[in-house]
């Protein structure tokens, strides 16, 4: 035996031990679980005329894009949904990159360098915290949503440039963030306050527009706003939102966007439709929120300020006993256990979704109270 295998064997006990050893599980098209457990919030991912869209543009454009957006990559279908995106947020311009990780990467990584100050949510996603590591900045990681310890580190900044990192709605917790407190904090230290609004689009604010929108923080100077297409949008990809000085910034200074190629056609015309359908429907925030404090309330859990709803669990090993016990009755949740989760808590995370009909629904809400009561929460 080799050293590697050694190390690899040794690393699975360690995992095995913790109750934290993961494993891939393929699904089939035809599953009949409600799955309330994958971000597609809006069931707009299997509605026919996103469907129909994603099929009808790999048969004209092919299934891939073939180069970098700044070679051939770039399509018609990509002007149309940055145009679009850009238009449904009330932000300036708009660039989307193949993956909702590459446009955090993107936009932390060309706006900060080792001469810069970087002060990070505690709780921001695994995204952002790469790319505050890669940008090579100074970091510095405050408490969950402290606008106090922000100020007081930008207060710090000693003429470094400076970025703020948060989420809009948080993808563990569900909580927001104090947007309008942040945005404040950097316009009065000349920082940038950048929200990722993955788990905000489609959710909260007008019509889905946004925790960002929802503020009045469309066109501030020092907001940033990122999205992912995957969530509300049902399709795959990413975008960062704001001036067209930013986004001619990004395309000319951006890694992940010069390097990688370009978003495929199909998931590109996957989200500009969902866009459109959302637009269409802008009753599918209430509804989500409707759905989410019907279910919060029978688990006897904080209510969520998007779609996101977490259940603290006693024990990585109680997390995972309780998914198994609701997958068994038919429905699939989340199972968020060290290192997935900023605060160390192992939760169940369960996802809101109104694609189900209403008879799903109460199925779903049914199986979770019996789980949850038979498993215990964490008090």
């Amino acid at each position: 035996m080799n050293t590697w295998t050694e190390w690899f064997a040794e690393q699975r006990v360690v995992r095995e031990d913790s109750g934290l050893q993961r494993t891939l599980r393929p699904r089939a098209a035809d599953d009949d679980v409600i799955d309330l457990a994958n971000n597609d919030y809006l069931g707009l991912s299997g509605h026919p005329e996103v469907r129909r869209a994603a099929a009808d543009a790999a048969l004209t454009w092919g299934a891939g894009a073939g180069a970098s957006r700044l070679v051939t990559g770039t399509t018609a279908l990509h002007a149309d949904l940055e145009r679009e995106l850009a238009e449904f947020t009330g932000r300036e311009a708009a660039l989307v990159f193949s993956t909702g990780y590459h446009a955090n990467l993107s936009a932390v990584t060309v706006l900060a360098d080792k001469q810069s100050l970087i002060v990070s949510d505690a709780h921001v996603h695994a995204s952002l915290i790469d790319a505050a590591r890669l940008s090579r900045a100074a970091i510095e990681v405050v408490p969950h949503n402290d606008v106090a310890a922000v100020r007081a580190a930008l207060a710090a900044a000693g003429g470094r440039r400076a970025i703020v990192l948060t989420e809009s709605v948080f993808s563990v917790l569900g909580d927001a963030a104090p947007l309008a407190d942040l945005a404040a904090a950097c316009a009065d230290h000349d920082a940038l306050l950048i929200v990722d609004e993955a788990h905000g689009l489609g959710v909260v604010g007008d019509g889905g527009r946004g925790l960002v929108h929802a503020h009045g923080m469309a066109d501030h100077p020092h907001v940033v706003m990122t999205a992912t297409l995957s969530k509300s949008l049902g399709a795959m990809g990413g975008a960062v939102l704001g001036s067209a000085a930013l986004i001619d910034h990004l395309t000319n200074r951006a890694r992940p966007f010069i390097f990688d190629t370009g978003l495929a056609p199909a998931p590109t015309a996957g989200a500009l439709t969902s866009l459109r359908r959302l637009r269409q429907q802008p009753d599918f925030p209430s509804r989500i929120h409707k759905r989410g404090g019907e279910l919060a309330d029978r688990l006897g859990v904080q209510r969520s300020a998007g779609a996101v709803l977490s259940v603290p669990m006693r024990s990585p090993q109680v997390a995972v006993a309780a998914q198994a016990a609701a997958l068994s009755a038919g429905v699939r949740v989340g199972c968020f256990r060290p290192p997935s989760v900023p605060d160390g808590i192992s939760r169940l995370r369960i996802t809101t979704h109104v694609g189900l009909d209403d008879k799903r629904w109460a199925h779903a809400v049914d199986v979770l109270t019996r789980v949850i009561d038979d498993h215990g929460r964490q008090q």
